[in-house]
């Protein structure tokens, strides 16, 4: 049997540099809220002829929306964000972009004020940190048989913030490369990972608990790494 246990400073090493990588690049580029997050509107054209995005940048500059983003779909249809237009602005927008451009489609709209997304970006840290706290209060309720439950809690906790970070970490990379933005979606993807992150934490943790109980005079880092190779076993099978 593998001894995870023994090597776990290794294992440690390798988790502080990814997320140090991810810090940095949180610090460096950090996270490019979208619109669900910031005020503006989305706007999305299917242009009759093909155009660029630096075509597309520099007509809206000369429109008066130099700070306008743009990017290109895979299907070729362009979004362009911008500070919050009124339907008529919107209109006149695209009537402009016809007469220079070309015939131009609209695909979406939003608008987000900014009271709106401020209330969305409150809400989605209010979530997480109740998720954190409720899950902290389960596990050491659901453990509380065994010595020292609240560390139970704790580890998990810990647990679902290095997997958050990472996670974080990674779209920030993406979100510098690739132009990424945060919305809605992420958060759910970020909540994914925690409800993912405490369901194979418990089942770590439950297994540890049975071998603790069947085991005379356990050894904790023995059983520790039982239960860890029992786990994996079990989530490849049942994977495959």
């Amino acid at each position: 049997m593998y001894d995870i246990i023994g090597k776990r400073f290794r294992f440690f090493l390798i988790s502080g540099v990814v997320i140090l990588i991810g810090i940095i690049s949180l610090a460096g580029f950090g996270l490019k809220a979208g619109i669900d997050f910031s005020s503006g509107s989305l706007l999305t054209l299917d242009f009759e002829q093909e155009v660029t995005v630096a075509e597309v940048k520099q007509e809206l500059g000369n429109l008066g929306h130099g700070k306008a983003i743009v990017q290109i779909t895979g299907e070729g249809d362009i979004i362009i964000r911008t500070s919050e237009l009124t339907t008529p602005e919107k209109i006149q927008l695209e009537e402009d972009l016809t007469v220079n451009l070309g015939t131009v489609e609209e695909l979406g709209f939003e608008s987000i004020d900014p009271v709106i997304a401020r209330q969305t970006a409150r809400t989605a840290a209010i979530a997480v940190a109740i998720a954190a706290v409720g899950i902290l209060l389960y596990i050491t309720w659901a453990f509380r048989r065994m010595p020292k439950p609240f560390r139970y809690g704790t580890c998990a906790v810990i647990a679902l913030i290095h997997d958050t970070l990472v996670a974080l970490g990674i779209f920030s990379i993406l979100s510098g490369i690739l132009g990424w933005e945060i919305n809605l979606i992420f958060i759910t993807g970020i909540l994914a990972v925690i409800g993912y992150s405490v369901n194979n934490t418990v089942v770590i943790f439950d297994r540890i608990r049975e071998n603790l109980l069947k085991t005379e005079r356990p050894v904790l880092e023995t059983v520790i790494n039982q239960s860890l190779g029992e786990t994996i076993v079990r989530s490849l099978n049942t994977s495959l």
